[in-house]
């Protein structure tokens, strides 16, 4: 019996699957996740907390002193209430969660290829910190948030990995979907984001907001890239963690 005729059918079937996933997915990223007015909340929002975070940076070192596991706890559940919100607001719209918190890893390589991908990027953005320098706005109100003792040292790990699961998934995950979806513009959605998340540390001074917008954008890429927030999650929570623990053995 002769299959050739059927094996040629299969493949062409199945080129032309891959090619309906693959328009698919190319088309899906100029989709928003959410409504227009929910984005427009999730900025008042965030506007709000970052003003009043400019407000309280300069107070930073009275108000942490004796006081920085409440000061740890609040930051946490802020940061879960915005990822809550704007979770909230996806599911609302009908769309997926994984496109804001990225699919599931499903094998161990698939972690491990992320981890590698994280690294990577942290070992750049160190790099980049080394050559444009740390300067801040209030050099005395950052050191007054390190950790001091075994209890603030994990709670600060806690609060590294909120940070970096919290923030990748608002500001890549959804801010960068939703402005690639207005813009119909891959680099301009990731300009944009990067320029909000540069704008909400302005009250660390212009310099590091800079860096931290220069940082935003390379983040959008590899988000971009892969497809996937997850690696920027393990590289945004290794640094905060590596960097509070470095600052705290000075």
């Amino acid at each position: 019996m002769d299959t050739t005729g059927v094996r040629v059918g299969d493949e062409v079937a199945g080129s032309s699957q891959a090619g309906d996933v693959k328009a698919k997915t190319s088309a899906d990223i100029y989709h928003p996740v959410a409504s227009l007015w929910h984005t427009a909340l999730v900025l008042l929002v965030q506007g709000v907390l970052s003003y009043r975070g400019a407000i309280r940076f300069g107070k930073l070192p009275a108000l942490a002193e004796g006081h920085r596991v409440a000061l740890y706890e609040r930051t946490m559940i802020s940061e879960w209430m915005m990822l809550g919100l704007v979770l909230a607001g996806v599911w609302w719209h009908g769309s997926s969660l994984l496109t804001v918190l990225g699919e599931r890893w499903r094998s161990l390589g698939q972690f491990l290829r992320d981890l590698g991908i994280a690294i990577l990027f942290l070992m750049v953005t160190i790099a980049i910190g080394s050559v444009f320098g740390h300067g801040r706005g209030d050099e005395s109100a950052s050191r007054s948030l390190l950790p001091q003792g075994p209890t603030e040292i994990w709670l600060w790990v806690a609060l590294s990995v909120t940070a970096g699961i919290c923030e990748e998934a608002i500001f890549r995950g959804y801010f960068q979907r939703q402005f690639i979806a207005a813009t119909k513009n891959v680099p301009a959605g990731i300009v944009l984001s990067a320029a909000m998340f540069g704008a909400a540390h302005l009250y660390q001074g212009v310099s590091h907001a800079l860096q931290i917008g220069l940082l935003g954008v390379m983040g959008g890429i590899v988000a971009y890239w892969c497809n996937s927030v997850r690696p920027g999650m393990i590289a945004h929570s290794l640094q905060d963690i590596l960097g509070g623990l470095v600052q705290h053995q000075r």
